[in-house]
């Protein structure tokens, strides 16, 4: 078992995970799309409530598609989407990314979407999705920068959430601004450079449906979440700064003319 205590920051809540069963492999690894072929066998590390792998698995069926997550619960949720989605060829475990339960040289491509970020040692979690890749194969990482996060209007509280959240990922050994960082922790962890590609995508929220279903979702974050518990716990904020922060997001997604764009560094590595 692993030693190390990382601390998720968003947590599972409902609004957390409203936010992951919104995610797909067009809008969440379109980067990765053209390496999958039919057979592919692939690891999904962190995989959350499951929406990106099951996408995933139907791209490469019949190849068998694996999907880890450190948490029990969320595991099930996954399990039961796969279910009702009818894909026989994907299952769902709990697993560590630091110690993951495969032997070596297991998968075609092993895919990590929002999950270094979060860790207090993201290179030892790549040399470990490197140890489960086969030689030749595919890790694949994708993460979110948040100091390139950028909307429109301005506006005074959302600039004030964005350094909170800095502070609480700081105080969790985390890194926010994992986007621009992933190159250098791939070549940090002895991939070779020859087969690295880096590249961006991004998430845009500007339709008036986009606008509400994000500033909705981010104002009960601000409030409910693991992110509202640790701001509160760290003694970074309390609870009356964290309802102004709410009411920052829903005043934001009330402007007819609001825009959010989400910027992420993205690293396809040959094993």
């Amino acid at each position: 078992m692993s030693t190390r205590e990382d601390v998720y920051t968003h947590g599972h809540h409902e609004s957390v995970l409203r936010s992951h069963r919104w995610r797909t492999a067009e809008n969440s690894a379109a980067y990765l799309l053209p390496a999958l072929v039919p057979g592919t066998s692939l690891l999904d590390v962190g995989c959350g409530p499951g929406s990106v792998t099951i996408d995933l698995a139907a791209r490469v069926a019949p190849g068998a598609v694996v999907g880890v997550d450190q948490s029990e619960a969320v595991v099930e949720i996954a399990r039961t989407a796969a279910s009702e989605a009818g894909r026989g060829n994907v299952t769902f475990e709990v697993g560590d990314a630091y110690e993951l339960p495969f032997e070596d040289d297991t998968f075609d491509v092993v895919h990590a979407h929002q999950v270094l970020q979060h860790l207090t040692d993201p290179v030892a979690a790549l040399r470990e999705m490197r140890r489960v890749a086969r030689p030749g194969g595919i890790v694949a990482v994708r993460d979110s920068d948040y100091s390139a996060m950028t909307w429109y209007p301005p506006s005074a509280g959302l600039e004030e959430w964005n350094a909170l959240y800095h502070e609480v990922t700081e105080a969790n050994g985390a890194e926010a601004d994992a986007g621009r960082r992933l190159l250098s922790w791939v070549r940090e962890a002895g991939f070779d450079p020859s087969g690295i590609v880096p590249t961006a995508g991004v998430w845009c929220y500007a339709t008036p449906h986009d606008r509400e279903w994000w500033a909705d979702l981010w104002a009960e974050r601000a409030v409910a979440s693991n992110f509202a518990q640790q701001a509160i716990q760290y003694g970074l904020a309390d609870e009356v700064g964290l309802e102004e922060l709410a009411e920052a997001w829903r005043a934001w997604g009330a402007q007819p003319d609001g825009w959010f764009a989400v910027l992420h560094g993205e690293v396809l590595a040959r094993a």
